[in-house]
């Protein structure tokens, strides 16, 4: 599995890419990338908050979902990011930045 996809589903259906009804993944947006990060150091909800602030700031990011019992960052957006400003941010927040998961989600 890659880090990075690209959500390819027809804008007027109700189904997932998977093929049933109601898909939980609700952040899930046409024509654009997801991204899963791996950041060390986030510790509690508040540590995501603060990383979920600062990548949400960066342009053409819709969606972040930072878990910090995994160091897993989701993000969401209209284009890949550039690396450097993916780190710029988790940095400014005060995490370090440990590069791309090792898991894709649609």
């Amino acid at each position: 599995m890659t880090a990075e996809t690209e959500t390819q589903q027809s804008a007027g259906s109700c189904c997932s890419t998977t093929g049933s009804c109601g898909d939980t993944a609700a952040d899930v947006q046409i024509g654009s990338v997801t991204t899963v990060y791996r950041v060390t150091g986030m510790t509690c909800g508040h540590c995501e908050g603060a990383v979920t602030a600062e990548l949400s700031a960066l342009p053409g990011v819709s969606s972040v979902k930072a878990v910090a019992a995994t160091g897993e960052v989701t993000v969401v957006s209209a284009a890949p990011l550039a690396e450097d400003d993916v780190r710029a941010a988790v940095d400014e927040a005060g995490y370090e930045f440990a590069g791309l998961g090792g898991t894709s989600r649609p």
